[in-house]
């Protein structure tokens, strides 16, 4: 496991390297299971309350709501047996300030697509995370992880 909870800065990433130098970074990978997938979420929460975002706020639930569906998309979609999925939060300050959540899996076969309308009068109780993110973030997107198997899908959200 990786962490650095302590540290604002990402140490996964060699010194001079990382673009977030002196940004709240916070990143950790879990299990490929739903207790990771819900253990990421309220770490996602605990975590920007420390930074300023609290509870209850708009700006937090959003950005928790969007991880939450990230995470579990890659426990859902993106899991492989034996392989874990990374979190990474980056808050950026600035005007307005800014949350990125990239969720990694190893699975880079199964690539996220972009949810259309839904129909009407449609009950099915799946299906509608992406959806969520759409409407919730400012920007998302994927990208295939860098020198590894898989993808990162990653969602930015401005805390106004």
């Amino acid at each position: 496991m990786t962490s650095n909870i302590d540290s604002t800065v990402d140490t996964t990433q060699p010194p001079g390297v990382s673009p977030y130098l002196g940004s709240r970074v916070f990143t950790l990978r879990f299990t490929s299971t739903t207790r990771g997938a819900r253990l990421a979420r309220r770490l996602v929460a605990v975590r920007l309350d420390e930074w300023g975002v609290p509870y209850g706020t708009g700006a937090h639930d959003t950005v928790v709501l969007v991880a939450a569906e990230l995470t579990a998309n890659a426990v859902r979609h993106g899991h492989v047996p034996g392989r874990d999925f990374r979190l990474f939060l980056h808050l950026r300050d600035g005007a307005p300030a800014v949350a990125r959540i990239e969720v990694g899996d190893t699975r880079g076969e199964r690539l996220p697509v972009r949810p259309g309308p839904l129909p009407e009068g449609e009950l099915a109780e799946g299906g509608r995370g992406l959806l969520l993110v759409e409407r919730l973030a400012d920007r998302w997107g994927w990208c295939p992880r860098p020198g590894a198997p898989g993808k990162t899908v990653w969602a930015e959200c401005a805390l106004t």
